[in-house]
Order: structure tokens, then sequence, then C-alpha cells
């Protein structure tokens, strides 16, 4: 059992992720390195907004960011976030399933 200081950090990082938009570039991330205009280029939300969601993933340790020129290029700092999402679609059909069947198809 872990202990309660140790589940406090993993709600941290779990509300870290707890937005679409962060859920978005997770997944944007894990397929490698990412400059900011790209990021940005995604989503029809203004600079600043991408900059908090980056930052609030940034400060979590999920991913890491380096300067290459003017341009931020942001990295997936833990590759193992995507067994996260895994188990969460893995939940989310279960629970399709289980509905589907109360309604008898």
């Amino acid at each position: 059992m872990i202990t309660f200081s140790e589940a406090e950090l993993r709600v941290k990082i779990i509300k870290a992720m707890a937005h679409p938009v962060r859920l978005m570039v997770i997944e944007l991330l894990l397929g490698g390195e990412r400059s900011f205009t790209e990021i940005f280029r995604l989503f029809h939300l203004d600079k600043s907004t991408i900059s908090k969601h980056l930052l609030v993933l940034k400060e979590s340790g999920v991913i890491s960011s380096r300067k290459t020129g003017r341009e931020m290029i942001y990295k997936l700092e833990v590759p193992c976030v995507a067994d996260f999402f895994t188990c969460a679609t893995v939940v989310i059909k279960n629970k399709m399933q289980k509905q589907l069947y109360c309604l008898g198809r």
C-alpha cells in the first residue's frame, strides 16, 4: 500500500493531465518532440492559454522543454504515460459494454 504523501504526489500528476488540451498535447508528444508553434497550430486557442497548459505539464514532470534558437521544443519525459491512456481506454470500453448489456444489446 502506498503512503498518503505518495498518493498526493500521484494526484498532482493526474490533475496535471486532467484537461482535454493537455491530454492531446501528451498524445502528440508520444510521437516525438514538437515545437511550440507546432503545438499551438493544433488548437484554436491563444498562445498564452497553450503556454499555461504546457507549463502545468512541465511543472508536473510529464514534459520538458529546451530552447532552440527562438523556438521552444517540448518533449514527453515519461512515455509510460501511454500505459495510463491504454488503461483509461480499457475502462471506457468496459463501461460501454456494461451499459450496452444493461440496455439488452
